[in-house]
């Protein structure tokens, strides 16, 4: 970390039942220093509600025009479990919970569409297929 210090708030604390969590907004004071990283905000997020750092969720930051002040949303989750069943896919592959799903390139995926619409049937499946080198 550089220099300065951090000032970590929350507000409109509110405790979702529902959705087994905490929810809040998060204003982080940073004037000395440039945008904090969320994994430092989860670090000090955890440390003062006494939690484990994998349940804290932090997303949607926005810094404030002149800088020195950062927005964003913040969750604790009760469990794991809870956390993997209400969270959004991607931000359960960002913190490690998932898997990434490696898929091919859009381009490719739009030229083996567009390759495949030329025929019909049976044919189809050979022209989604990726065309030889030697051809």
């Amino acid at each position: 970390m550089s220099e300065g210090t951090v000032t970590i708030r929350t507000r409109k604390f509110l405790t979702n039942r529902l959705l087994q969590r905490k929810q809040f907004i998060v204003d982080v004071l940073h004037p000395a220093r440039p945008t904090v990283s969320k994994s430092d905000i989860s670090d000090k997020l955890a440390s003062q509600y006494k939690v484990d750092k994998a349940r804290v969720v932090t997303f949607g930051f926005k810094t404030v025009f002149g800088g020195g002040r950062s927005t964003g949303f913040g969750m604790i989750y009760d469990s794991e479990d809870a956390q993997k069943k209400f969270e959004p896919r991607h931000r359960l592959v960002r913190s490690g919970l998932k898997p990434k799903v490696e898929k091919a390139s859009r381009k490719l995926r739009k030229e083996r569409k567009n390759r495949a619409k030329k025929f019909r049937g049976t044919q189809k499946k050979k022209a989604a297929e990726p065309q030889k080198k030697g051809k």
